[in-house]
């Protein structure tokens, strides 16, 4: 009997054993350089998040005023962040103590991440978010080596000092499910809903530009597709209403304060200096007592 006992209990350890290494090979699957999907997801939404922290209070300080600097129309999100992150930690998570690397990775990744953001933008949207051109040793105004420095910077205190703090609030969150499944949907359904909205986001953008470009007779480059798609877009008239409803201009321009597009000679034009709209929530300071029109030129980098 205790032969049989012991064969028995050998054998549901044996198959104990390999449920759990199926289980490891399967999350294995499921991971990219080491890192599992479900823990970038948290990593894209908690630095977005961060992002959006460090934004805001960056344009506190350099432009005395709350004013927006979320990517996206319904979240406290900037995207630029959150992604850049996820590529950094991806690419040098594996070289914690090595700072020449890490500051090397970070100038690069954060270079590349910075410029693809800006162009796909410019080339799917029509928009400009940043403008470096005014600075030194930049590329095309989409990053000049200012910030690549400081994405470099940035590279070495993530991955040496923030994320693994990180980690561990991941981690304590992580125990606070009751299963390992019901984490991995809630993490999943909040990086859904941040795409819905960053679709919405785009969808609302291009319809604002549209609007503006026509209504302001903007001499833009294919001016005639975009009054095209104007007649298209704001002819459906539940289409129109719904936009005006919730994509209106106050809303677009509270939103994207620095909204901005080139016409066909190459100026750049400021959608809020198109509306009597004010772009900022509150303005905190004026350092140098400027009179308004003043403060709105800084507001805008003029």
């Amino acid at each position: 009997m205790k032969k049989e006992k012991l064969k028995k209990e050998k054998i549901e350890v044996q198959n104990q054993t390999t449920e759990e290494n199926n289980e490891n090979v399967v999350k294995k699957k499921r991971t990219i350089n080491g890192i599992s999907i479900w823990r970038i997801l948290a990593y894209f939404i908690i630095y977005s998040i961060a992002g959006y922290i460090i934004e805001t209070i960056y344009g506190i300080i350099t432009k005395g005023v709350w004013e927006s600097r979320q990517s996206f129309l319904y979240g406290p999100f900037c995207g630029i962040y959150g992604l850049g992150a996820v590529i950094m930690i991806v690419c040098l998570h594996k070289f914690p103590r090595k700072f020449n690397t890490l500051f090397l990775g970070g100038f690069v990744v954060g270079s590349i991440v910075e410029y693809v953001v800006s162009f796909l933008g410019e080339m799917l949207l029509g928009v400009k978010w940043w403008d470096y051109s005014g600075m030194p040793l930049n590329i095309n105004g989409r990053i000049c080596v200012y910030f690549s420095v400081f994405w470099g910077f940035l590279g070495i205190y993530l991955i040496a000092s923030l994320n693994p703090k990180v980690d561990k609030i991941i981690d304590w969150i992580k125990s606070k499910f009751k299963t390992y499944k019901t984490l991995k949907t809630f993490v999943m359904t909040v990086f859904i809903v941040l795409m819905i909205d960053c679709i919405s986001t785009g969808f609302a953008i291009e319809f604002f530009l549209v609007r503006m470009i026509v209504q302001n007779d903007i001499d833009v480059a294919d001016k005639e597709l975009v009054i095209e798609q104007y007649d298209k877009i704001y002819g459906n008239e539940k289409l129109s209403d719904f936009i005006y409803q919730f994509w209106g201009d106050k809303k677009m321009i509270r939103t994207f304060p620095n909204l901005k597009i080139s016409d066909k000679n190459g100026n750049i034009i400021y959608m809020d200096s198109l509306l009597d709209i004010q772009p900022y929530y509150l303005r905190v300071h004026d350092r140098n007592n400027k009179n308004n029109e003043e403060v709105e030129e800084d507001i805008r980098g003029e």
